[in-house]
Protein backbone atom coordinates (compact mmCIF):
# COMPACT_ATOMS: atom_id res chain seq x y z
CA UNK A 1 0.00 0.00 0.00
CA UNK A 2 2.14 3.18 -1.09
CA UNK A 3 1.63 5.94 1.23
CA UNK A 4 2.58 9.08 -1.15
CA UNK A 5 4.42 10.96 1.47
CA UNK A 6 5.75 14.31 1.14
CA UNK A 7 9.14 15.12 0.65
CA UNK A 8 9.94 17.71 3.22
CA UNK A 9 8.45 15.59 6.51
CA UNK A 10 9.75 18.01 9.78
CA UNK A 11 7.50 15.47 12.31
CA UNK A 12 4.80 13.16 12.16
CA UNK A 13 2.95 10.76 14.53
CA UNK A 14 1.56 7.25 14.30
CA UNK A 15 -1.18 5.86 16.26
CA UNK A 16 -4.07 3.18 16.47
CA UNK A 17 -2.44 -0.01 16.68
CA UNK A 18 -3.53 -2.47 14.05
CA UNK A 19 -4.27 -5.58 16.19
CA UNK A 20 -4.34 -6.25 19.94
CA UNK A 21 -0.55 -8.29 19.48
CA UNK A 22 0.83 -5.44 18.12
CA UNK A 23 3.94 -4.57 19.97
CA UNK A 24 3.90 -0.61 19.53
CA UNK A 25 0.75 1.80 20.68
CA UNK A 26 2.43 4.77 19.28
CA UNK A 27 5.67 6.41 17.65
CA UNK A 28 7.15 10.00 17.06
CA UNK A 29 8.94 10.99 13.99
CA UNK A 30 11.21 14.28 14.56
CA UNK A 31 13.61 15.76 12.04
CA UNK A 32 17.31 16.70 13.77
CA UNK A 33 19.94 18.53 12.55
CA UNK A 34 23.45 16.10 14.29
CA UNK A 35 26.95 17.39 13.10
CA UNK A 36 25.36 19.60 9.92
CA UNK A 37 23.48 16.41 8.63
CA UNK A 38 19.61 16.08 9.13
CA UNK A 39 18.40 13.45 10.64
CA UNK A 40 15.19 11.70 11.07
CA UNK A 41 14.68 10.19 14.85
CA UNK A 42 11.54 7.93 14.91
CA UNK A 43 10.40 7.25 18.97
CA UNK A 44 8.94 3.62 19.10
CA UNK A 45 6.52 3.79 22.56
CA UNK A 46 5.75 0.27 24.06
CA UNK A 47 3.59 0.23 26.82
CA UNK A 48 6.21 0.38 29.22
CA UNK A 49 9.47 1.80 26.92
CA UNK A 50 10.57 3.77 24.55
CA UNK A 51 13.14 2.92 21.35
CA UNK A 52 14.49 5.64 19.48
CA UNK A 53 15.91 4.84 16.60
CA UNK A 54 17.52 7.66 13.73
CA UNK A 55 17.33 7.41 10.27
CA UNK A 56 19.20 9.47 7.22
CA UNK A 57 16.62 11.33 4.99
CA UNK A 58 17.13 9.00 2.07
CA UNK A 59 15.53 6.14 4.42
CA UNK A 60 12.60 7.98 6.09
CA UNK A 61 10.00 7.28 3.81
CA UNK A 62 10.58 3.90 3.47
CA UNK A 63 10.64 3.21 7.42
CA UNK A 64 7.14 5.28 7.78
CA UNK A 65 5.34 2.99 5.43
CA UNK A 66 7.38 -0.29 6.85
CA UNK A 67 5.65 1.24 10.54
CA UNK A 68 2.64 2.22 8.82
CA UNK A 69 1.78 -1.22 7.36
CA UNK A 70 3.07 -3.61 10.14
CA UNK A 71 1.88 -1.16 13.16
CA UNK A 72 -0.60 1.43 13.02
CA UNK A 73 -3.54 2.35 11.15
CA UNK A 74 -3.31 6.41 11.50
CA UNK A 75 -0.47 8.31 10.07
CA UNK A 76 0.00 12.43 10.46
CA UNK A 77 2.68 14.17 8.84
CA UNK A 78 3.56 18.02 9.18
CA UNK A 79 5.85 19.68 7.05
CA UNK A 80 5.77 23.28 7.17
CA UNK A 81 3.27 24.19 4.90
CA UNK A 82 0.60 21.21 5.21
CA UNK A 83 -0.29 18.42 7.58
CA UNK A 84 -1.30 15.54 5.47
CA UNK A 85 -3.41 12.84 7.13
CA UNK A 86 -3.26 9.20 6.28
CA UNK A 87 -5.91 6.56 8.33
CA UNK A 88 -6.91 3.07 7.61
CA UNK A 89 -10.45 1.95 7.72
CA UNK A 90 -11.76 -1.67 9.05
CA UNK A 91 -12.38 -2.00 5.66
CA UNK A 92 -8.47 -1.95 4.64
CA UNK A 93 -9.47 1.40 2.87
CA UNK A 94 -6.85 4.11 2.93
CA UNK A 95 -8.52 7.63 3.38
CA UNK A 96 -5.91 10.86 2.94
CA UNK A 97 -6.81 14.17 3.79
CA UNK A 98 -4.21 17.30 3.56
CA UNK A 99 -5.08 20.37 4.99
CA UNK A 100 -2.91 24.27 5.83
CA UNK A 101 -0.69 23.63 8.40
CA UNK A 102 -0.65 27.15 10.69
CA UNK A 103 1.79 25.84 13.38
CA UNK A 104 5.44 27.16 12.78
CA UNK A 105 7.24 24.04 13.21
CA UNK A 106 11.22 23.57 14.25
CA UNK A 107 13.88 21.31 13.27
CA UNK A 108 15.52 20.31 16.76
CA UNK A 109 19.31 20.60 15.98
CA UNK A 110 20.65 17.70 18.35
CA UNK A 111 22.45 19.65 20.71
CA UNK A 112 18.92 21.18 21.69
CA UNK A 113 17.22 17.85 22.25
CA UNK A 114 15.74 17.11 25.55
CA UNK A 115 18.11 14.80 27.47
CA UNK A 116 16.50 11.29 27.60
CA UNK A 117 15.49 10.28 31.04
CA UNK A 118 15.50 6.60 31.91
CA UNK A 119 11.80 7.06 33.01
CA UNK A 120 10.83 8.94 29.64
CA UNK A 121 8.08 11.43 29.16
CA UNK A 122 5.23 10.43 27.59
CA UNK A 123 4.53 6.99 29.14
CA UNK A 124 2.04 7.46 32.35
CA UNK A 125 3.64 5.80 35.46
CA UNK A 126 1.68 5.49 38.20
CA UNK A 127 4.02 6.30 41.29
CA UNK A 128 4.32 9.46 39.31
CA UNK A 129 1.30 10.15 38.47
CA UNK A 130 0.38 9.80 42.17
CA UNK A 131 2.94 11.83 43.36
CA UNK A 132 2.04 14.63 41.12
CA UNK A 133 5.23 14.74 39.12
CA UNK A 134 3.33 13.59 35.55
CA UNK A 135 -0.33 13.61 34.24
CA UNK A 136 -2.33 10.86 33.45
CA UNK A 137 -1.04 11.22 29.73
CA UNK A 138 2.60 10.57 30.79
CA UNK A 139 3.61 14.50 30.30
CA UNK A 140 5.56 16.15 33.26
CA UNK A 141 4.11 18.65 35.07
CA UNK A 142 6.50 21.81 34.55
CA UNK A 143 6.71 22.81 38.30
CA UNK A 144 7.26 19.27 38.89
CA UNK A 145 10.65 18.64 36.41
CA UNK A 146 13.40 19.30 39.57
CA UNK A 147 11.99 16.25 41.18
CA UNK A 148 11.72 14.23 37.82
CA UNK A 149 15.16 14.54 37.03
CA UNK A 150 16.43 13.87 40.71
CA UNK A 151 14.11 10.76 40.35
CA UNK A 152 15.67 10.01 36.99
CA UNK A 153 19.38 10.71 38.34
CA UNK A 154 18.49 8.36 41.07
CA UNK A 155 17.68 5.54 39.16
CA UNK A 156 20.61 5.85 36.83
CA UNK A 157 22.89 5.76 39.43
CA UNK A 158 20.95 2.19 40.34
CA UNK A 159 20.95 1.27 36.94
CA UNK A 160 24.76 1.86 36.08
CA UNK A 161 25.48 -0.52 39.40
CA UNK A 162 23.55 -3.42 38.63
CA UNK A 163 23.89 -3.93 34.76
CA UNK A 164 24.38 -8.05 34.94
CA UNK A 165 21.52 -8.75 37.59
CA UNK A 166 18.57 -10.11 37.18
CA UNK A 167 16.86 -10.75 40.47
CA UNK A 168 17.27 -8.37 43.28
CA UNK A 169 16.03 -8.73 47.44
CA UNK A 170 16.39 -5.34 48.23
CA UNK A 171 15.71 -3.32 52.24
CA UNK A 172 15.07 0.59 52.24
CA UNK A 173 15.71 0.99 55.96
CA UNK A 174 14.05 4.22 57.35
CA UNK A 175 11.80 3.96 53.60
CA UNK A 176 9.00 6.94 55.18
CA UNK A 177 6.49 7.56 52.56
CA UNK A 178 8.61 5.49 49.77
CA UNK A 179 7.81 7.45 46.61
CA UNK A 180 11.53 6.37 45.23
CA UNK A 181 11.00 2.87 46.52
CA UNK A 182 7.89 2.42 44.67
CA UNK A 183 8.72 3.96 41.42
CA UNK A 184 12.30 1.44 42.05
CA UNK A 185 10.06 -1.15 41.91
CA UNK A 186 8.33 -0.12 38.79
CA UNK A 187 11.76 0.57 36.76
CA UNK A 188 13.22 -3.03 38.11
CA UNK A 189 10.11 -4.79 37.06
CA UNK A 190 7.87 -2.74 34.71
CA UNK A 191 10.80 -1.50 32.43
CA UNK A 192 14.16 -3.96 33.26
CA UNK A 193 11.72 -7.07 33.81
CA UNK A 194 13.67 -7.85 36.87
CA UNK A 195 12.65 -10.61 39.73
CA UNK A 196 12.57 -8.18 42.65
CA UNK A 197 11.42 -8.16 46.13
CA UNK A 198 11.27 -4.97 48.14
CA UNK A 199 11.21 -4.90 52.15
CA UNK A 200 10.83 -1.30 53.85
CA UNK A 201 11.72 -0.48 57.12
CA UNK A 202 10.10 2.40 59.08
CA UNK A 203 8.97 3.46 62.37
CA UNK A 204 5.62 4.53 62.12
CA UNK A 205 2.18 2.70 61.83
CA UNK A 206 0.29 5.37 59.86
CA UNK A 207 3.62 5.47 57.21
CA UNK A 208 3.76 1.47 57.20
CA UNK A 209 -0.27 1.21 56.72
CA UNK A 210 -0.55 4.06 54.05
CA UNK A 211 2.60 1.62 52.18
CA UNK A 212 1.19 -1.01 51.88
CA UNK A 213 -2.32 0.73 50.98
CA UNK A 214 -0.49 1.56 48.11
CA UNK A 215 1.31 -1.54 47.12
CA UNK A 216 -1.56 -3.04 47.27
CA UNK A 217 -3.15 -0.68 44.78
CA UNK A 218 -0.72 -0.76 42.28
CA UNK A 219 -0.60 -5.12 42.65
CA UNK A 220 2.75 -4.80 44.23
CA UNK A 221 1.84 -6.42 47.51
CA UNK A 222 3.42 -9.76 46.93
CA UNK A 223 6.92 -8.57 45.93
CA UNK A 224 6.95 -4.87 47.62
CA UNK A 225 5.87 -4.93 51.15
CA UNK A 226 6.43 -2.46 54.46
CA UNK A 227 6.60 -3.26 57.98
CA UNK A 228 7.11 -1.46 61.44
CA UNK A 229 10.70 -1.74 63.09
CA UNK A 230 13.90 -0.12 64.50
CA UNK A 231 17.14 -0.26 62.38
CA UNK A 232 19.27 -0.66 65.23
CA UNK A 233 17.49 -3.97 66.15
CA UNK A 234 16.78 -5.10 62.51
CA UNK A 235 17.09 -8.75 62.13
CA UNK A 236 16.82 -10.69 58.49
CA UNK A 237 16.28 -14.48 58.15
CA UNK A 238 18.08 -13.74 54.39
CA UNK A 239 20.80 -11.42 53.31
CA UNK A 240 19.76 -8.82 50.95
CA UNK A 241 21.59 -8.22 47.79
CA UNK A 242 21.17 -4.42 47.90
CA UNK A 243 20.38 -2.08 50.75
CA UNK A 244 18.93 1.67 50.77
CA UNK A 245 18.94 4.51 53.13
CA UNK A 246 17.92 7.50 51.64
CA UNK A 247 17.66 10.24 54.08
CA UNK A 248 17.83 8.28 57.46
CA UNK A 249 18.38 10.43 60.03
CA UNK A 250 21.83 11.41 61.57
CA UNK A 251 22.42 7.43 63.19
CA UNK A 252 19.96 5.60 61.68
CA UNK A 253 22.26 5.74 58.45
CA UNK A 254 25.05 4.46 60.56
CA UNK A 255 22.67 1.30 61.52
CA UNK A 256 21.68 0.64 58.20
CA UNK A 257 25.64 0.91 57.00
CA UNK A 258 26.37 -1.41 60.03
CA UNK A 259 23.78 -4.20 58.90
CA UNK A 260 25.02 -3.47 55.32
CA UNK A 261 28.62 -4.65 56.20
CA UNK A 262 27.67 -7.33 58.40
CA UNK A 263 25.26 -9.05 56.04
CA UNK A 264 28.20 -8.29 53.01
CA UNK A 265 25.08 -7.07 51.46
CA UNK A 266 26.49 -6.63 47.61
CA UNK A 267 24.79 -2.46 46.92
CA UNK A 268 24.63 0.20 48.97
CA UNK A 269 23.35 3.49 48.20
CA UNK A 270 22.89 5.97 50.92
CA UNK A 271 21.33 9.50 50.74
CA UNK A 272 22.72 11.11 54.34
CA UNK A 273 20.78 13.44 56.17
CA UNK A 274 20.72 15.62 59.77
CA UNK A 275 24.23 14.19 60.70
CA UNK A 276 24.32 16.03 63.72
CA UNK A 277 26.38 13.04 65.98
CA UNK A 278 29.79 15.12 65.06
CA UNK A 279 28.47 18.19 65.17
CA UNK A 280 27.75 17.92 68.99
CA UNK A 281 31.11 17.05 69.76
CA UNK A 282 33.14 19.12 68.15
CA UNK A 283 34.15 21.50 70.86
CA UNK A 284 37.94 21.49 70.58
CA UNK A 285 39.69 24.68 70.34
CA UNK A 286 41.54 23.20 67.40
CA UNK A 287 38.50 23.54 65.87
CA UNK A 288 37.41 27.30 66.71
CA UNK A 289 37.75 28.95 63.48
CA UNK A 290 35.07 26.69 62.47
CA UNK A 291 32.82 26.38 65.54
CA UNK A 292 32.31 29.99 65.90
CA UNK A 293 30.42 29.87 62.80
CA UNK A 294 27.11 27.83 63.36
CA UNK A 295 26.53 27.28 59.23
CA UNK A 296 30.35 25.85 58.57
CA UNK A 297 30.38 23.40 61.95
CA UNK A 298 27.09 22.05 60.59
CA UNK A 299 28.26 21.43 56.82
CA UNK A 300 32.19 20.43 58.09
CA UNK A 301 30.94 17.64 60.63
CA UNK A 302 28.25 16.45 58.02
CA UNK A 303 31.20 16.19 55.69
CA UNK A 304 33.39 14.65 58.37
CA UNK A 305 30.80 11.97 58.86
CA UNK A 306 30.16 11.08 55.63
CA UNK A 307 33.97 10.69 55.01
CA UNK A 308 34.41 8.22 57.80
CA UNK A 309 31.40 6.18 56.41
CA UNK A 310 33.19 6.31 52.96
CA UNK A 311 36.38 5.24 54.56
CA UNK A 312 35.20 2.51 56.63
CA UNK A 313 33.18 0.96 53.52
CA UNK A 314 36.05 0.83 51.58
CA UNK A 315 38.08 -1.13 54.34
CA UNK A 316 35.69 -3.81 54.51
CA UNK A 317 35.90 -4.06 50.78
CA UNK A 318 33.66 -1.72 49.41
CA UNK A 319 34.26 0.05 46.21
CA UNK A 320 32.69 3.44 47.49
CA UNK A 321 31.92 6.73 45.51
CA UNK A 322 30.52 10.00 47.17
CA UNK A 323 28.81 11.60 44.46
CA UNK A 324 26.50 14.71 43.59
CA UNK A 325 22.45 13.07 44.16
CA UNK A 326 21.10 16.62 42.67
CA UNK A 327 22.14 20.21 42.28
CA UNK A 328 22.55 22.24 45.78
CA UNK A 329 20.18 24.45 44.36
CA UNK A 330 17.36 21.52 44.18
CA UNK A 331 18.21 20.39 47.65
CA UNK A 332 20.80 20.60 50.52
CA UNK A 333 20.92 17.21 50.73
CA UNK A 334 22.67 16.49 47.54
CA UNK A 335 25.11 13.63 48.16
CA UNK A 336 25.00 10.03 47.65
CA UNK A 337 27.17 7.59 48.94
CA UNK A 338 27.03 4.36 46.24
CA UNK A 339 28.89 1.51 47.51
CA UNK A 340 29.24 -2.02 45.17
CA UNK A 341 31.18 -4.81 47.67
CA UNK A 342 34.41 -6.12 45.54
CA UNK A 343 35.69 -9.12 47.91
CA UNK A 344 38.94 -7.27 48.42
CA UNK A 345 40.70 -7.74 51.78
CA UNK A 346 40.11 -5.54 54.57
CA UNK A 347 42.86 -2.41 54.07
CA UNK A 348 44.93 -1.85 57.23
CA UNK A 349 46.58 1.35 56.18
CA UNK A 350 42.68 3.01 55.70
CA UNK A 351 41.92 1.51 59.06
CA UNK A 352 45.13 3.39 60.29
CA UNK A 353 44.02 6.51 58.44
CA UNK A 354 40.30 6.57 60.08
CA UNK A 355 42.15 5.75 63.93
CA UNK A 356 43.67 8.71 63.16
CA UNK A 357 40.95 10.84 62.43
CA UNK A 358 39.21 9.28 64.80
CA UNK A 359 41.72 10.09 67.69
CA UNK A 360 42.43 14.22 66.26
CA UNK A 361 38.53 14.48 66.60
CA UNK A 362 38.49 12.88 69.87
CA UNK A 363 34.74 12.26 69.20
CA UNK A 364 32.61 9.07 68.94
CA UNK A 365 31.00 8.18 65.62
CA UNK A 366 28.48 5.47 65.41
CA UNK A 367 28.91 3.37 62.43
CA UNK A 368 32.61 3.30 63.68
CA UNK A 369 31.66 2.16 67.33
CA UNK A 370 29.61 -0.54 66.08
CA UNK A 371 32.01 -1.67 63.61
CA UNK A 372 35.32 -1.27 66.18
CA UNK A 373 34.65 -0.64 69.63
CA UNK A 374 31.97 -3.53 70.30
Amino acid sequence: MELKLPEQIVKGTLSGRRNREGIYHKAKIQKIISSNQALYQISLFTEKQVFHKNYVETDIHSAIEELFSQYFTNLEIFTSDYIYGYRLTSKNKLLTNKRKNSEKLIVVAEHNKEKKYILPEGMPIPPLVDLGVMTAEGRIVKAKYDKYRQINRFLEIIDDSIKNESKLKIIDFGCGKSYLTFILYYYLVEIKNMECDIIGLDLKDDVIDTCNQIAEKYGYQKHLRFIKGDISAFRSLENPDMILTLHACDTATDYALYHAIQMKCRYIFSVPCCQHELNSQLDSSYFHVINKFGILKERFSAILTDAIRANILQYFGYKTQVMEFVDLENSPKNLLIRAVYSQTSPNPKIKQEIDELMASLGANQTLYTLLFKE
